[in-house]
């Protein structure tokens, strides 16, 4: 739980496909190392794909099928640790594939890339100058101050409440570069990942629909962008006042588990992963909400974006974290299907439901989540 692992720029939805997928080749050239120093390679396209490879003389090769840009990333493993331990020691980079070859080289590093004729990547590189850098950096900043805190202040509210409003200013800030820079550069297929992202913390479909629909159509008809007109179309539907959709997931022991089974109670449906640092960080102040609660006719229902791979982390989180509330997922990651249904692009964000089946409320965190219930229960 103490570093974040997440492409989030790139929540590709699979129900979108193109017409044809073409073959893309990925060739890279990282000074002289060879094994034991691996690489690991994620790339989204539908769903998401994973290989890795020993570098000989630095040199590495990944092919496969996209069906248009498609986001990915590579770790570093410069001693044969593993994966994840090059992960948290930051050997990180995110890259943008396209149909054809994209070559790479770097006299030593992630960090010190540069790329040969790469039009997607000089594109990528331009968009994220222009917004201040990588959201997977603030997502990091924040797990790095919670994992450094004590036990103690990992338990504290009123310390992981500071922590989720700073990292949510940030995140702010950011959505305002995004937003300006997409409507200044209409012909760029990465003002749909600006809006994309833009749009994690509080989607305006008023402001956001005029500027995406502006875009040029052959971005807005690609796997991200019809995936971020079925998001506005969730937007519009999935909102305070309007009917919760009603869905079936199974729960960490494969039992079916149904939404609407919960009527008559208050609902918080929770979407999260055991990834996620901010999930982490909140899930004390839910623990507590649900304490005071549960016996007033209030429920928890979690929803996690975890993946096959992960269903153990997903339980251990769980138990780590005393989730005693229901918790269901499909393992499928950002293509969760109620995740999807509902439109999320971000982790965490919820949506409290009423007795009958209505969303009353959708993000409240902390002390937010705190009064409302007290405005609720304790009148």
């Amino acid at each position: 739980m103490k570093h974040l692992i997440i492409l989030v720029v790139c929540c590709l939805l699979s129900t979108f496909g193109q017409a044809q997928d073409k073959t893309f080749i990925l060739e890279g050239k990282i000074g002289n190392l060879n094994a034991p120093a691996k690489i690991y390679f994620s790339y989204w396209s539908g769903e998401e794909h994973n290989d890795s490879t020993f570098l000989d003389k630095g040199t590495f090769s990944f092919k496969g099928l996209i069906g248009g840009p498609a986001a990915s990333r590579l770790i570093l493993d410069y001693s044969g640790q593993g994966m994840i331990p090059a992960a948290q020691a930051n050997h990180i980079y995110y890259l943008y594939l396209e149909p054809g070859t994209v070559k790479l080289q770097s006299p030593d590093s992630l960090q010190n890339i540069v790329f040969q004729n790469s039009p997607i990547n000089a594109a990528h590189l331009d968009y994220l100058q222009k917004v201040g850098g990588q959201v997977q950096d603030l997502a990091a900043k924040m797990n790095k101050k919670y994992a450094a805190a004590s036990p103690e202040q990992q338990k504290d509210t009123t310390f992981t409440n500071a922590l989720n409003r700073e990292y949510r200013a940030l995140l702010d800030e950011r959505a305002n570069k995004q937003k300006q820079y997409a409507k200044n550069h209409p012909d760029s297929f990465f003002s749909i990942v600006a809006l994309s992202e833009a749009g994690t913390n509080n989607f305006n479909v008023k402001e956001i629909e005029p500027i995406f629909n502006a875009i040029n159509k052959k971005h807005r008809d690609t796997r991200d962008g019809k995936a971020f007109a079925q998001r506005i179309n969730a937007e519009k539907n999935i909102k305070v006042g309007n009917t919760a959709p009603d869905f079936t997931q199974n729960d960490p022991n494969d039992r079916p588990v149904k939404l609407s089974d919960f009527r008559g109670k208050y609902v918080l449906l929770d979407f999260w992963a055991s990834w996620c640092g901010p999930c982490r960080a909140e899930n004390p102040n839910l623990v507590k909400a649900y304490a005071q609660y549960k016996d007033k006719g209030f429920e928890i229902l979690g929803v996690s974006l975890d993946d096959k791979k992960g269903k153990t982390a997903w339980i251990n989180a769980i138990e780590k974290d005393g989730l005693t509330w229901p918790q269901v997922s499909d393992l499928k990651s950002w293509s969760n299907e109620v995740a999807v249904m509902y439109g999320i692009r971000a982790v965490p964000q919820n949506y409290l439901i009423d007795p009958q089946g209505i969303i009353v409320a959708q993000n409240l965190r902390g002390e937010e989540l705190s009064k409302f219930l007290t405005g609720i229960f304790d009148k």
